[in-house]
């Protein structure tokens, strides 16, 4: 199986492609969800829809220059370094610049940053999973040459589907984010912590099939980065239960 074609459809001869279309999908139910689970933490309808249209602009702004930034000698001209309908966003830069983002309009409300960041990452994970095929659509963000059954053609040659493997493991992490976030008596900031850890271990395995990641040195970034977010998702954890700021429920 190869990719399919990644052009959606035409309006007025401007192509419209399967990849912006399935990240706009994965932001829009990320927020809907959000909004719906909302009252679990005791936020409004009406904050989440403020924090979420600085986020997700703020959010893709920082995914595409992330990107860019390990691609200077790709992107010659401002033109081409703007242009995101071919691909090309990396979600550590997206994640840094989101987080960075509620951090800053949490404090502007004078909202719990923590509260809503556990809100928000079960469904971050679930926006994952929805835009990763995307890279499907691109005939991107794949893995070197397998024989598995369930390898994808690409340029005549069968590689693993890692888009698809990133892809299966966000929503089982939505899962099981949400279900602690609803059943669990846990210390604020702790569902973030786990998102951390977790979406971290399965980038840290992931990234090692893959054959276009972002490097630093000889190192792949995305790698060196989930080592680092492990780290941190550790402390926080254990800094979240030693301050004891519970949910209620």
């Amino acid at each position: 199986m190869g990719h399919p074609d990644p052009i959606a459809f035409t309006i007025f001869g401007v192509d419209i492609r399967w990849y912006g279309i399935l990240i706009a999908a994965g932001m829009l139910t990320a927020v809907l969800i959000s909004c719906k689970r909302a009252p679990l933490h005791g936020i409004t309808d009406e904050d989440v829809l403020d924090i979420a249209l600085w986020m997700l602009p703020v959010g893709v702004i920082g995914a595409r220059a992330y990107y860019v930034l390990f691609n200077l000698d790709y992107y010659k001209t401002l033109g081409s370094m703007l242009d995101i309908r071919s691909g090309g966003l990396a979600i550590h830069g997206g994640l840094l610049f989101g987080l960075i983002t509620v951090l800053l309009v949490c404090r502007h409300k004078k909202i719990d940053p923590l509260n809503v960041l556990d809100l928000f990452v079960p469904t971050v994970a679930l926006a994952q999973a929805i835009g990763r095929w995307g890279n499907f659509f691109n005939g991107e963000a794949h893995g070197g040459p397998t024989d598995l059954p369930w390898g994808i053609m690409v340029d005549g040659v069968r590689v693993h589907p890692t888009f698809l493997y990133e892809s299966i493991w966000c929503v089982l992490l939505f899962i099981a984010l949400s279900w602690f976030n609803k059943h669990k008596r846990y210390a604020h900031g702790q569902t973030l912590a786990l998102y951390f850890i977790f979406y971290s271990l399965e980038r840290l395995l992931v990234e090692s099939l893959r054959t276009d990641s972002l490097m630093i040195g000889p190192f792949k970034q995305a790698q060196v980065i989930s080592v680092c977010a492990i780290i941190a998702g550790v402390i926080l954890y254990r800094w979240c239960s030693a301050h004891k700021r519970f949910s209620d429920h």
